[in-house]
């Protein structure tokens, strides 16, 4: 790459920054219905055709908000299930659960963005999923290393779920038991529901000591997942 090459590569990366950097500054102020690029070219003194360049339409510009904040939260958790190697999955669990949260807490805006009311207009592309699915994949990471090692309790099992937790173990996780993919699916759920009634202020005047609370929380949706210590077993 030529010197006037790589200059340009990165002008284009500090532009491109500085667009998404305003955008989330909006979204802050006004709400993702509301984020228009004429808007976000007008704060950073660029004529709108010019960041046309960068975002063909404002979906573009929402879809690469989204990208970056589910890549930050499964980076987060991520960094999370490094730091206990070694600990049991249950004590992983919690921690990735946790790196979760604080990641929410800190962008709250970013994380109503993704777990929020959907975008009226905005259909998210395939190239949200395989952002959005790094935090699932982590708990499933979990349960495949308690089945390996310290063991997994296989939760009971409907006859009247059974061909959906079939197919949900056929497409998440083949080899876990389906009624481990079916507690998967539910305390993942569950895990995002705990960590919006916070950011959104359900549990306001409810619960108080809310970090004691989710980690209580989450260690009984491992617990239902199946993830034991080998004290416990």
């Amino acid at each position: 790459m030529s010197s006037t090459q790589g200059a340009r590569e990165r002008a284009r990366i500090e532009v491109t920054a500085a667009i998404k950097d305003e955008a989330r500054r909006q979204l802050a102020a006004d709400g993702a219905a509301k984020l228009s690029l004429r808007a976000v070219a007008r704060e950073l003194g660029m004529v709108s055709s010019a960041l046309y360049r960068y975002f063909p339409s404002r979906d573009a510009l929402l879809t690469a908000l989204i990208v970056d904040a589910y890549d930050a939260v499964g980076e987060a958790a991520e960094a999370a299930h490094a730091a206990t190697e070694g600990a049991a999955p249950a004590e992983r669990w919690v921690a990735v659960c946790g790196a979760a949260r604080a990641w929410a807490l800190a962008h709250p805006h970013e994380y109503a963005l993704i777990y929020g009311s959907p975008v009226p207009g905005y259909t998210a592309p395939r190239d949200t999923v395989g952002p959005a699915s790094r935090v699932g994949l982590l708990l499933i990471s979990l349960a495949r290393d308690a089945q390996h090692g310290a063991g997994l309790a296989v939760p009971r099992l409907s006859e009247a779920v059974r061909p959906e937790a079939e197919r949900l173990a056929a497409d998440l996780a083949p080899d876990l038991p389906p009624a481990t993919a079916v507690a998967l699916a539910a305390a993942w759920s569950q895990l995002f529901g705990l960590i919006s009634f916070e950011v959104f202020g359900q549990f306001n005047r409810i619960v108080e000591d809310r970090a004691a609370f989710f980690t209580q929380a989450t260690a009984q949706l491992a617990h239902t997942v199946g993830l034991v210590t080998p004290q416990a077993r």
